[in-house]
């Protein structure tokens, strides 16, 4: 079934106000038009970004980003699984200063993806765990990846979940009991316009009823999961933040909510889970 996309804009008066909570906007591929690329999201509504940081250069770019647009921006410091060799101990060091900055809000990406395997698993785990102890020390959730590493990812979270101040499962892909053991962490879910994709997504939809409201948060991992049912499809492949009322809409067709009412939902837990404050 394809979802009946919703075009929301600021030319709306009852156009809500999204919050993307995944969007690598330091991404090589934005390089040429990034500031018609922020302006895109602000015109289809999407008023907030987090960034994700994913490596030390990565997590650089995102600050910069974030203090030019301290009122749409906050991001995240982290090391990506794809990358757990690079984190020594010298860049453990830049990251536990870069983490207590006010531009960040949260440690990650970090987690376990066994699916590429670019890093070998002992790597993965050993830099998994440095960033939830750097993050129980700074006192900020963390942004969360798994892929194909369930057991291993448990049983991490299982150790450390009790010191840490939050979480969300980011870019969640998976199955209901998946879901209902984040759950059961306490952790956030992320939906992105995987659900949109009627051959890999389609199991999203029963998902995402599973889910309390208080713990949904929407995200679009642009440029990556454009969702596969944009009607028309966009020339280009990458997805973007513009795209968020798309998925926003997709999510509240299976779960028989109002968008609007979904987007308050979701906004609000964002602005909880990462306490996201004004910049001075």
């Amino acid at each position: 079934m394809t979802v009946d996309p919703v075009r929301l804009s600021t030319t709306s008066p009852a156009a809500p106000t999204l919050l993307d909570i995944g969007i690598n906007l330091a991404h090589d591929s934005f390089d040429q038009d990034r500031d018609a690329v922020i302006q895109r999201a602000a015109d289809a509504g999407v008023t907030r970004m987090l960034i994700t940081g994913s490596s030390l250069a990565s997590t650089h770019t995102a600050i910069a980003l974030v203090q030019k647009h301290p009122a749409q921006m906050r991001c995240t410091a982290g090391v990506h699984p794809h990358h757990a060799v690079e984190l020594d101990a010298a860049q453990l060091r830049a990251f536990d200063e870069l983490a207590r900055r006010n531009e960040v809000v949260a440690v990650g990406e970090c987690g376990l993806d066994y699916f590429r395997n670019f890093s070998p698993h002992e790597a993965q785990i050993q830099a998994f765990e440095a960033q939830l102890e750097l993050a129980a020390g700074v006192g900020k959730p963390v942004f969360l990846h798994q892929r194909d590493a369930h057991q291993d990812f448990m049983r991490v979270m299982g150790k450390h979940r009790a010191q840490l101040s939050g979480g969300v499962a980011h870019c969640f892909t998976a199955g209901l009991d998946e879901a209902r053991a984040y759950l059961d962490l306490d952790l956030y879910i992320g939906i992105t316009g995987w659900i949109c994709d009627e051959r890999r997504g389609h199991h999203l939809r029963e998902v995402v009823r599973h889910i309390p409201a208080d713990r949904l948060l929407i995200e679009t991992d642009a440029p990556y999961l454009l969702p596969r049912d944009l009607q028309p499809k966009p020339q280009s492949r990458r997805n973007e933040p513009m795209y968020l009322p798309h998925v926003l809409a997709a999510i509240a067709q299976a779960r028989g909510d109002s968008v609007a009412a979904l987007a308050e939902i979701t906004t609000a837990n964002a602005l909880r889970l990462f306490n996201w404050e004004t910049l001075e």
